[in-house]
């Protein structure tokens, strides 16, 4: 299979969940080296997943939406993930939430 060239964007929702996340196991649960091993996760899972973005299943959302909807699980999280392709020589990854599996995903996303 061939590797595509995937940029790699964030948009600002997702780094508020991240931030989120992050400050409430460093702060509340006062556990500041899960919160950082949970950042670096992230960052590895995301950077594995950009060579072949569109190699997974889609989410299948119950609302209509331009681009369909990729997870990545890092534990008890998904990061959801879109790939807009307006441009053929440059795919972009758009990594946009990152929520609580347990989460109600539909209302969220």
């Amino acid at each position: 299979m061939a590797e595509n060239s995937y940029s790699l964007r964030y948009l600002p929702l997702f780094y508020k969940d991240l931030e989120e996340v992050v400050t409430y196991i460093a702060e509340v649960l006062h556990n500041s080296k899960a919160a950082n091993d949970l950042l670096d996760e992230i960052e590895i899972a995301i950077k594995k997943r950009r060579p072949f973005a569109e190699s997974f299943e889609k989410y299948h959302s119950v609302k209509e939406r331009q681009y369909p909807y990729y997870r990545i699980y890092v534990r008890n999280f998904v990061i959801f993930y879109v790939v807009i392709d307006d441009d053929p020589q440059q795919k972009v990854m758009e990594v946009r939430r990152l929520l609580y599996n347990m989460r109600d995903k539909d209302k969220s996303i």
